[in-house]
């Protein structure tokens, strides 16, 4: 599969540099079409794509259930006020709550909004509840968005440092410690906020106990545990949730990412005694509309069905596996962390950004989570055969790097 040279095409990318904010550094790659695992650029240069949409695609490029949901619900009902009920979002609300450990849905467009409001449910919960209470505990080296209150909740001086002064009611503290939390809890404290594995801090893994411990001590003081599963959520780390590999039951939970595999979707979860919010207390314009709700619902019914988390388990140990022998065979390797289908591959020195475009001329579109970091995350339907083609061309720009 292929697409015609189009020697105009590479204008867009200058066309870019005239329009846009400068908010992002792309990658010299103008891409115009995808299946599966895999993308073409507008030249017809084809690359396998171990990025998928910064862990969106979980089903891959334009998988047939998607564009088929798509096509007849926009031939149906696009968009309608939630003033209004309207069946796909009650369908796909049903679906979450039936197979998580959660009671009640809210959706809105983005993992940042989806932690903007459960960071508001949780004030609003205090408020209501814990006398007052309004802080909430979050990690360094966490990113939960990039609204303002997330980016005070996020723990990464170098995303605070441009908007400060930034809200209050978020304080930092080490990742995987439980004695921090416990040394900055307080009567003002309503909630903790972590993710299972921290994805944009490098692919963090805490302690197998870590979880537990924190969801022990919000027991204990009567404060609320929230986990952010943008990253962790809808099979991505081989469990449908995050949380289910920890022993633990989270009182608000966030998705977004995967659940949409390519439509911008986010959900706000909670446990029936948090559903606190009153009408007018919170909204979204375009959150939950008919259209990205019918794509979702067929997004997460056929990863249920097809039991896709217990094939991520058995590929994403395949995927570790064949990094640990790669790693052995170079010293400039220093690790592998992860779970899943979410790992990184770690360097002594800061030569992801090297690594990443060697790796972009060969064919194999990777992500720099960190200077010295790649960060991997294909679809959720990526095989085998693909990690052995993907680990082929690593492997290459290695012994390159070598010489």
């Amino acid at each position: 599969m292929g697409l015609q040279s189009d020697s105009n095409m590479d204008d867009w990318q200058e066309l870019e540099q005239k329009l846009f904010m400068r908010t992002v550094n792309r990658l010299p790659v103008t891409l115009v079409q995808g299946q599966g695992v895999r993308v073409w650029d507008s030249s017809g240069r084809e690359y396998l794509d171990f990025v998928g949409g910064w862990g969106v695609n979980s089903l891959g490029h334009c998988h047939p259930v998607v564009v088929s949901a798509l096509a007849k619900q926009a031939q149906t009902l696009i968009q309608a006020s939630n003033q209004f009920y309207t069946i796909p979002q009650i369908q796909l609300a049903q679906l979450l709550v039936d197979n998580s450990c959660l009671d009640r849905v809210f959706f809105c467009n983005s993992g940042a909004e989806a932690n903007e409001g459960a960071i508001k449910l949780a004030r609003r919960y205090g408020k209501l509840h814990l006398n007052g209470a309004y802080e909430i505990i979050t990690t360094y080296g966490s990113f939960h968005g990039r609204t303002l209150a997330t980016v005070a909740a996020t723990g990464q001086d170098r995303f605070q440092q441009p908007y400060i002064p930034l809200p209050d009611g978020f304080v930092n503290v080490n990742y995987d410690d439980i004695d921090a939390i416990k040394a900055v809890t307080t009567s003002r404290t309503c909630a903790v906020m972590v993710e299972p594995i921290q994805g944009e801090g490098g692919v963090n893994v805490p302690a197998d106990d870590y979880l537990k411990q924190m969801r022990a001590w919000c027991d204990a003081k009567g404060i609320l545990f929230i986990l952010d599963e943008i990253q962790t959520g809808i099979g991505r780390i081989g469990s449908l949730f995050g949380y289910q590999q920890y022993g633990v039951e989270p009182d608000i939970m966030t998705l977004a990412k995967g659940l949409g595999s390519g439509v911008p979707i986010g959900a706000l979860l909670c446990k029936e005694r948090v559903s606190v919010f009153a009408p007018g207390e919170h909204g979204s314009t375009y959150g939950g509309n008919p259209l990205v709700c019918a794509a979702s619902l067929a997004v997460l019914k056929f990863i249920i069905d097809n039991d896709l988390p217990a094939k991520v388990e058995e590929v994403g140990q395949y995927f570790k596996d064949r990094l640990q022998k790669l790693a052995s065979k170079f010293e400039f390797i220093s690790g592998i962390r992860g779970r899943g289908l979410l790992l990184a591959l770690a360097f002594n020195d800061d030569i992801a950004e090297e690594i990443v475009l060697a790796c972009l001329n060969r064919g194999l579109l990777v992500n720099r989570v960190k200077p010295d970091a790649l960060r991997f995350m294909p679809p959720l339907v990526v095989t085998k055969s693909d990690i052995d083609e993907a680990l082929g061309i690593l492997e290459k720009v290695f012994q390159q790097r070598m010489r």
